[in-house]
């Protein structure tokens, strides 16, 4: 490569979801299905709270990729 030729602008990989958020965000959706009684209101916010969390994880990994 002379200097008169331009240099090729990187490569831009796209980010891959980590394994860490596709996992949690499985346990959250297992615990979601598997249990199938009745929960207190405060189990119900806090399965709730924890699937959002996940959810954000999932769609920040997603934008960001």
């Amino acid at each position: 490569m002379t200097s008169a030729e331009p240099v090729p602008p990187p490569v831009l990989r796209p980010r891959e979801i980590k394994a860490s958020v596709l996992a949690a965000f499985q346990l959250v959706e297992d615990a979601r299905y598997l249990r199938a009684t009745r929960r207190s209101r405060r189990d119900r916010n806090r399965v709730a709270a924890e699937r959002a969390v996940a959810s954000r994880r999932l769609a920040r990994d997603i934008v960001a990729g």
